[in-house]
C-alpha cells in the first residue's frame, strides 16, 4: 500500500509558525528556498502574508499527523489479523 503525502506545519526548526518548513518537507526541498519565495510574494504582492497565515491556521501540526497515521496503522493491523 502506497502512503500518501500529507502537508503540515513543523514544530522543530520553525521560524514563525512552521508553514514554510512543512511545505519544504512536502516538496522535498530546502526550507530556505520556500522562505525566500514566500518573502518575495509577501513584499511584491502582499498575498504571501495572507496566504501564510491562512496556511498556519489550516495546516495541522506534524505531530498530530504522525499520531493519526500511527493510530490508523494500529487499526489496520488489527483488522488484518482477524
Amino acid at each position: 500500500m502506497k502512503e500518501t503525502k500529507k502537508i503540515y506545519k513543523i514544530e522543530e526548526g520553525k521560524k514563525i509558525c512552521g508553514v514554510c518548513g512543512g511545505v519544504a518537507e512536502y516538496l522535498n526541498i530546502d526550507p530556505t528556498i520556500v522562505r525566500v519565495i514566500w518573502g518575495v510574494l509577501a513584499f511584491a504582492y502582499g498575498t504571501g502574508i495572507v496566504l501564510y497565515f491562512i496556511c498556519a491556521f489550516v495546516f495541522p501540526n506534524k505531530s498530530d499527523v504522525v499520531k493519526k497515521e500511527a493510530k490508523a496503522r494500529v487499526i489496520n493491523d488489527d483488522k488484518n489479523k482477524k
